[in-house]
């Protein structure tokens, strides 16, 4: 693979469709429209060439405006559903995750790393009347997951002392890991037992535990169970369900393996 930094100073690198990908990125749930102004602020671009990205999305019907103000359409979906579609691999994983729920009428994801974040490739979501609003495409934040702390800690060792650099802690809750070098000796340990355990460090009440997905010996993904702290134990999540989780970890590989997909 090319170094990323060498090629954005090649003359074939796209410095336009870059700065699109910015744009669109800058709308969030906490920011789903925007000014011209504020889509400059969030992306260190120029008020004219945000203005022209913009136009050109609302153009090509990606977003929409009113009064100046920015918003973007159910079109942008088909970019995600894009990777979705062309790595069909993770339908492999439903029913497997979705007999995981059965027996434990808990929740299951699977979900990759990308940059310090976590993406949800694939979920099962236990039938509950209040459930995690979590869905395929949903990110969070890898330092404060038992998922992320599974990608992290299987990254080159390089490639973790940039990721963790970036890395803008911020404290969810009392038990979030917000030391740099606290988070660095737990993916140690994580990638020492194979497993990862979180408790309420993302939000109180919720705990979970994860392990990887491997193919030829190397981790693609990480599948998780989340459950309520106050239905389900840590000892239980860690013991019984641990175990099933590892089976369902297990029977995916041995699918992804089979099917000669890749990743």
């Amino acid at each position: 693979m090319q170094d990323s930094k060498n090629f954005r100073e090649s003359k074939d690198y796209i410095q336009s469709l870059e700065r699109g990908l910015m744009v669109i990125q800058a709308f969030s749930a906490d920011t789903p429209q925007l000014t011209v102004s504020q889509a400059a602020a969030a992306t260190s671009l120029s008020r004219p060439a945000v203005r022209r990205i913009l136009l050109t999305l609302e153009a090509l019907g990606f977003a929409e405006s009113a009064n100046g103000i920015y918003s973007l359409t159910a079109r942008t979906l088909t970019l995600g559903y894009a990777y979705l579609s062309s790595k069909n691999v993770w339908s492999l994983a439903q029913p497997f995750m979705r007999e995981f729920t059965d027996k434990t009428g808990e929740s299951c994801s699977v979900s990759v790393l990308d940059g310090n974040e976590i993406v949800y490739v694939a979920r099962v979501q236990a039938k509950r009347i209040m459930r995690i609003n979590l869905d395929v495409g949903s990110r969070l934040p890898a330092y404060a997951t038992s998922m992320g702390h599974i990608l992290l800690a299987h990254q080159p060792e390089v490639k973790l002392e940039e990721l963790l650099k970036d890395i803008p802690f911020e404290g969810f809750t009392s038990n979030t890991i917000t030391d740099r070098e606290f988070l660095k000796k737990e993916l140690g340990e994580v990638k020492n037992r194979g497993w990862a355990g979180v408790d309420q460090q993302l939000e109180e009440g919720l705990r979970s535990i994860a392990v990887p997905i491997l193919v030829n010996g190397k981790v693609i993904a990480a599948i998780n169970c989340s459950a309520h702290a106050g239905r389900v134990s840590k000892e239980e999540l860690r013991g019984t369900y641990l175990e099933m989780l590892r089976e369902t970890a297990r029977d995916i590989s041995s699918a992804i393996t089979a099917s000669g997909q890749t990743i």
